[in-house]
């Protein structure tokens, strides 16, 4: 439902020399290069305190970088007047460890929120908001508030309320982590799809096995700088 990336871009984001630090601290990522391309899907791995949750926090706007340049749909975010960012967010879809979610609001008003925002009609958000969150398993958890849903239940409405507007950046950080195996295949599948109609997909996971399954690009940080990634450990 958002507007596709035209075939003239060659990357949907890119990061030269990007550094990170807080206050007067080291930085927790350096000299950090990549180049996202349109419709690509990618693994980000690494150790806990490896930068993977500031990695996506600089992809999604949420921080800016202590140094170098990232652009992000063919824009410089450090250029970018602060007015200019809201829309440039609405072509992302996150979804976050701690979900984000909206205690006052059901399911099906979180999911719906970014299809209101972008102007949907409610007819259409009717249709589409109740099919997906059926497709993730809560088909009996339509109109249930967020203080009364389990970890994975809400995993999984913020898992929706990422995807539902087809972004055309899609950054998820331990998406699976509160649901069992079977499940967290069936959201990769769900991501796979989105992948296919042009999504760029980047999602941070501990998850060996889900990594095996879907064969994937790695970004691999250790120690806040992008690295090959380490072969599989046996068994």
């Amino acid at each position: 439902m958002s507007a596709r990336l035209p075939p003239s871009f060659d990357h949907v984001m890119r990061f030269e020399s990007v550094g990170l630090r807080y206050g007067q601290r080291p930085e927790v990522l350096e000299d950090i290069r990549l180049d996202l391309k349109p419709g690509s899907f990618h693994f980000l791995t690494g150790a806990s305190g490896a930068g993977k949750s500031s990695l996506l926090r600089l992809m999604y706007l949420g921080q800016r970088p202590t140094r170098g340049l990232i652009t992000l749909f063919g824009q410089d975010v450090a250029t970018l007047p602060r007015s200019k960012l809201p829309a440039l967010r609405r072509r992302i879809g996150v979804v976050f460890q701690d979900f984000h979610l909206l205690d006052h609001m059901s399911a099906v008003d979180n999911v719906a929120l970014p299809l209101r925002v972008a102007g949907v009609s409610e007819s259409e958000i009717k249709k589409h908001v109740p099919e997906l969150l059926s497709w993730v398993g809560l088909a009996d958890h339509l109109n249930a508030k967020p203080p009364v849903l389990s970890g994975g239940q809400k995993q999984r409405v913020a898992i929706a309320r990422a995807v539902i507007a087809r972004p055309d950046l899609l950054l998820a950080d331990e998406p699976t982590g509160n649901v069992d195996d079977t499940l967290a295949t069936r959201l990769l599948y769900l991501f796979e799809e989105l992948n296919k109609l042009g999504t760029t997909v980047v999602i941070a996971t501990h998850n060996e096995g889900l990594i095996k399954s879907f064969a994937h690009s790695r970004l691999h940080l250790e120690r806040g700088r992008l690295v090959d990634p380490p072969p599989f450990k046996e068994g």
